[in-house]
């Protein structure tokens, strides 16, 4: 047995594998050591291997799931070694295969997913100059592939994808980026080959090129792709269906967000890592599971095709009318998560439990679709022409699907009675064996006259017709001799031999002939995969739209407008997490930003709101690109191309990079790309070193800023940048307005035009419950600061009792803009002309 063990085992070194015994997986040797410790199971020993005894540790085959659950949460990647062989027929050990291979990446089992959330595959193959990407989501079907420019283009996109598993070349260097992510690994170069790949694809969709698909010229996204059908292929042990189209992305035709600006604005996932607060968790309503799965790839895919989002707004407006996303609401929530389902059956895994719920579901598409006839609006006409109803599969269904089926087909009890003849008669036989022998003992008591007969059964001999020793001479002559015991015979006769060879097999019969239908069933229903995924998908959508809907009436969200026009207009704007988690109402505020002004520079106190405005710029612009409804009394504004946002602060040990660095990285990339219709969220840059340095830097990007027209807030507390308005004509001061009250500092969270007087940086330092005395004591140092203007490099006293010369104030000592210039200018090198014309220019400017 431990040969074909290690015979099986060879062929899969780096993965847990799980040997069936009987009613047990078990583990061994090094398997067994990691399962243990992971799973917190016991780890024993048996038998003997080159002196030493095999470590071993095993769980209940039936009650696999959550073991497995746990280990590919943890990222470890399992194979499934069953017995394929009879027992009672083998000479040896039963035969045992690999009939499945668990992977983070390709797991379909609802009870091993998140519901809520995409488990995708992706896999990359390229080098910097180009990079090709595909992505599998083996649990719906979705293959997309694009071709991108770039590392850092391409971890932003991995970024927002957040891959289970990331397939690379074994070829490629050691330590790239990619393969720091989780669950990164490498496979064959010659998995990627391009020829192979597009002659895999194309008999997988049954085409006969690429073209139809727009993929044709994506050779590396190609080889990707490839790299990813013979995975999926090799981890499923069977064909895979579902997987009918390869889909090609464009990075153009979205908002690009980087990783730092998805982390910033919390989409789905808040900075520790959780749900609770996050965008999602505030306009996720949706009835299925696949409905919130779409909602949140639009929320990390805005676009920027504005027919798709107009035809969104207009349908949003539709089911608003007269409340329509009410009706639908409920119906929807009869659907379930068709599109998972759908994929489970594909792979032949779907349990009973699925047909059951997709049989409910087909039961309640033609109410649903009957719903959608009065919707006026197109894109919704368009979804009702693919929510198509399946009569013939329904009936099929609701015949041949009990009520409330078992969760496994393994012991049967799934097929209904009436299905199938020959199943009804094998279970009447095995049900109704009792009965049988009853009736069978009344009837030979009658036709024998012999009251002590009795009719009876053993493991051994089977069935029996039993009477005293005294009375066996008077048996009939139809009795045959089976059993002679101490004082009694056992007889046989033809009818109970014939009852005997049904009733004995019937059982196993039933349940062989059971599984067979079930069989039958599936692949029935693979047969119609194209039209219900497309049913799945629209009905998906349908969902999320219904859901946008509702959210748009209960938290008061109202329809952007996109203009031609350069800019971004908002008034009465929220923050639609933040207005949710206070007890008190929200103070909305009002943004402009078009051709004359491009930049607001930002200022207040600390915890004055302005981190809050920033973001719910970002949120709202973000949430207008997904088609929804946006949190404001109006909304007009231009397509962007991007979001940018360098808020917080937050270090990366790991990769060597402190605080400021990280920070530097992402100004770095923010200055790099952006562009004038990106919009950039600067929150106070500079911070993380020396206070003229960070001034310094903080003024020149935002300079840069400014020259490249971008759409920016500008967050700071350098009040020196509030004179930027004087040389860049495009940029406006704003401010996050307080006041003090018994010393005591009041937020009123209002953006007011102009800088601010102050920051109230020690009144919100008592609100935190830093000591009075200390407070007291920074009164008197701010007081010392704000009144001397000693030079910043000023000799120090030799006075012993002499105070330590303080920097000076920064805003009254730093140059204005001309004397920087008068600085740069030479003049042995201006004609008298020149000259005059500077000085005239100056004076103009001053």
């Amino acid at each position: 047995m431990m040969q074909q063990y290690w015979r099986l085992k060879n062929q899969h070194p780096d993965q847990l594998m799980f040997y069936r015994m009987g009613d047990f997986y078990e583990l061994f040797y090094e398997d067994a050591k990691k399962a243990a410790k992971l799973l917190d199971i016991t780890l024993t020993a048996r038998g003997q291997s080159a002196g030493n005894s095999i470590p071993m540790a095993g769980i209940p085959f039936h009650s696999a799931e959550g073991y497995l659950a746990k280990l590919v949460k943890l990222g470890e990647s399992v194979v499934i070694c069953e017995q394929i062989g009879d027992p009672a027929t083998s000479k040896g050990p039963v035969e045992r295969q690999v009939v499945r291979i668990l992977t983070p990446g390709t797991v379909s089992d609802e009870a091993l997913l998140d519901e809520r959330r995409d488990n995708l595959i992706a896999a990359v193959l390229g080098d910097e100059r180009l990079f090709g990407l595909a992505v599998l989501d083996i649990t719906s079907g979705r293959f997309n592939v694009q071709e991108i420019k770039g590392w850092e283009t391409l971890l932003a996109e991995l970024e927002r994808l957040n891959p289970a598993e990331l397939l690379i070349p074994d070829d490629w260097p050691q330590g790239l980026p990619a393969e720091k992510r989780r669950g990164a690994h490498r496979r064959a170069p010659w998995d990627f080959d391009r020829d192979s790949a597009k002659k895999g694809l194309c008999q997988q969709f049954g085409v006969q090129d690429l073209k139809g698909f727009g993929c044709q010229e994506l050779t590396l996204a190609i080889g990707a792709a490839g790299c990813l059908l013979t995975y999926a292929k090799e981890t499923q042990r069977t064909a895979l269906p579902h997987l009918r189209s390869l889909r090609h992305e464009r990075i153009d035709d979205t908002v690009i967000l980087d990783g730092a600006s998805r982390r910033n604005l919390e989409l789905d996932t808040n900075l520790a890592g959780g749900r609770d607060n996050t965008l999602q968790s505030v306009v996720d309503r949706c009835q299925t599971a696949m409905g919130s799965r779409l909602l949140t790839r639009w929320l990390n895919r805005p676009l920027r095709d504005r027919a798709v989002l107009e035809a969104r707004q207009e349908s949003i407006a539709c089911l608003l009318e007269r409340y329509r996303f009410e009706v639908l609401q409920p119906q929807l929530k009869e659907i379930g998560d068709v599109e998972r389902i759908l994929a489970r059956i594909g792979l032949r895994n779907a349990r009973p439990r699925d047909l059951a719920r997709l049989r409910d579901a087909l039961a309640a598409l033609p109410q649903l679709q009957s719903g959608m006839t009065e919707l006026e609006a197109p894109h919704l006409g368009e979804l009702a022409v693919s929510i198509r109803t399946y009569p013939e599969l329904a009936d099929l269904l609701a015949r041949a699907v009990i009520e409330n089926p078992p969760a496994v087909i393994r012991d049967g009890g799934v097929i209904a009675r009436g299905y199938d003849a020959e199943l009804d008669e094998l279970q009447m036989l095995s049900e109704n064996a009792g009965q049988y022998l009853m009736d069978l003992e009344t009837r030979e008591k009658a036709r024998t006259g012999l009251p002590n007969l009795k009719v009876g059964y053993n493991r051994i001999h089977g069935y029996y017709i039993e009477l005293p020793r005294v009375q066996a001479e008077q048996a009939p002559a139809d009795y045959i001799r089976r059993q002679t015991l101490k004082g009694a015979e056992r007889f046989i006769t033809p009818e109970l031999k014939a009852f005997e060879d049904k009733a004995l097999s019937a059982q196993s019969r039933a349940l062989a002939r059971e599984k067979q239908l079930y069989e039958e069933l599936l692949e029935l229903l693979i047969g119609q995969l194209a039209p219900l995924q497309d049913t799945a998908a629209a009905l998906a959508e349908l969902d999320v739209l219904s859901n946008l809907a509702e959210r748009a009436l209960n938290l008061d969200l109202n329809r952007p407008r996109f203009v031609e026009e350069s800019g971004i207009l908002i008034e009465q704007g929220r923050h639609p997490v933040v207005e949710q988690v206070l007890d008190t109402p929200f103070v909305a505020n009002d943004l402009n930003l078009d051709e004359d002004t491009r930049m607001l520079v930002i200022t207040g106190p600390n915890m004055g709101g302005k981190s809050t405005y920033m973001r719910q710029t970002a949120l709202i612009v973000l949430l207008a690109h997904i088609g929804s409804f946006v949190p404001a009394a109006r909304c007009e504004l231009s397509l962007v191309d991007r979001i940018f946002t360098r808020i917080g602060s937050s270090d990366d040990l790991a990769g060597g990079r402190s605080t400021f660095m990280v920070e530097m990285s992402e100004t770095a990339n923010i200055l790099h790309n952006a562009s004038d219709r990106s919009l950039v969220l600067m929150d106070e840059v500079g911070r993380g070193t020396s206070t003229f340095d960070g001034l310094s830097l903080a003024w020149s990007a935002a300079e840069h800023l400014a020259k490249l027209r971008a759409f920016t807030l500008f967050a700071t507390h350098y009040f020196e940048l509030t004179v930027l308005p004087e040389s860049e004509p495009a940029v406006a001061n704003v401010h996050l307005n307080a006041t003090e009250h018994n010393e005591r500092i009041v937020f009123l969270h209002h953006v007011l035009p102009g800088p601010a007087s102050q920051s109230y940086g020690l009144a919100v330092a008592q609100l935190a419950g830093v000591p009075g005395a200390v407070i007291q004591r920074a009164r008197e140092h701010l007081s010392r600061l704000e009144t001397t203007s000693l030079p910043h490099e000023a000799p120090r006293s030799s006075d012993p009792k002499s105070p330590a010369p303080l920097q000076s104030d920064l805003f009254a000592s730093l140059p204005h803009p001309i004397v920087e210039e008068l600085m740069r200018v030479s003049p042995d090198d201006l004609t008298p002309r020149q000259a005059l014309e500077l000085l005239y220019a100056w004076k103009m400017r001053v």
